[in-house]
């Protein structure tokens, strides 16, 4: 009888999709949590459930260029009036749109910028 030999596999080991994350960047996400909690809010189911209903709603297209995403990782469920912490605002669906990812961060970004700072509630 024959002994049999162990094939190699057809196709070399892939490396894995998911990257670790940097002890850098650990570092930098504790203080960001520490210095404002409500960032943990992000990854609420609620949040998750709420951002879904607000690209839903507006058809996943960008409320100031137009654009339609079908890659929902491109799509922010922004906030008319920056919350800045404040709980109301954060979880206020008619305070929420959907923008493109390329929007949000320039032309909105800029104009949040641009605001003076402050909590007048």
């Amino acid at each position: 009888m024959t002994k049999l030999s162990t094939l190699k596999p057809p196709i070399a080991r892939l490396p894995t999709s998911v990257a670790s994350v940097s002890p850098q960047e650990q570092t930098r996400d504790i203080r960001r949590y520490a210095a404002a909690p409500w960032r943990k809010w992000y990854g609420l189911k609620r949040w998750k459930d709420l951002r879904w209903q607000v690209l839903l709603d507006a058809l996943f297209e960008c409320q100031r260029c137009g654009a339609i995403e079908h890659d929902t990782s491109k799509l922010v469920a922004d906030h008319k009036v920056p919350h800045r912490g404040r709980e109301r605002l954060f979880w206020d669906r008619e305070n929420l749109t959907c923008l493109c990812k390329a929007c949000h961060d320039t032309v909105k970004q800029r104009e949040e910028q641009a605001e003076i700072v402050g909590n007048w509630d």
